[in-house]
């Protein structure tokens, strides 16, 4: 995971800025590990530093409390949906295409970062205000990208006409349906593929979102 343009605001006492990113990735790749076996509270950053092979003073260089850890962490999980779901509607070859495979792009994200997700979700209420309002604007910003995609289909007439709330909504919906295979996966991988889900998950999402006529 690489550290994100925003995650400047976190101090550092280091001046150059390739450095602060190679050892802050070092950081945050340790740490989302320890974070997902310990939970957040039972590691300490003494086990980062270990684990990222820096001392605890070297650590504290990049990084002031463990907090900032966890924003880092959490802010790179988010930076990583968000460049698949990019990546995925910049190769999508037809405007009617782009949804499905911003879908299954998104929903692939969601099951290969299960675990990173469900360490959002349980942690986010440790962080400082500050911290978790930037996390959760990420979280909005991830929605946003299919806002964007249900608007530019519309405007192209490859989808009906939806009012704003309605297209907000249906955003909400998809992001939440590739976060439901984390929540759920104790129930759901017993009885769907990744690909069935994605499967049957499109063709539901097509349905609410295509004419009659498609």
């Amino acid at each position: 995971m690489n550290p994100h343009q925003s995650t400047k605001d976190v101090a550092t006492l280091v001046k150059n800025p390739d450095l602060v990113e190679k050892r802050r990735r070092q950081i945050i790749d340790a740490a989302v590990e320890l974070f997902i076996e310990n939970g957040f509270h039972k590691t300490t950053t003494r086990q980062i530093a270990s684990a990222a092979g820096f001392s605890i003073g070297s650590l504290y260089e990049y990084v002031k409390s463990k907090e900032d850890i966890l924003y880092l962490v959490c802010d790179a999980i988010h930076q990583e949906m968000i460049h698949s779901v990019t990546e995925a509607l910049s190769q999508a070859t037809e405007a009617k295409n782009a949804l499905a495979a911003a879908v299954r792009e998104y929903f692939l994200v969601c099951h290969r970062m299960s675990d990173h997700i469900l360490l959002i979700y349980q942690e986010t209420q440790s962080l400082p205000q500050n911290w978790r309002k930037k996390v959760l604007e990420n979280e909005v910003m991830i929605t946003g990208l299919f806002v964007d995609i249900l608007a530019r289909l519309i405007a192209s007439g490859d989808l009906p006409e939806m009012d704003e709330h309605t297209i907000e909504l249906a955003a909400h919906n998809i992001t939440v349906l590739g976060h439901m295979w984390t929540f759920r996966r104790w129930f759901l991988a017993r009885h769907y593929s990744i690909d069935d889900y994605i499967a049957i998950q499109t063709r539901l999402i097509l349905g609410l979102t295509h004419r009659k006529s498609d």
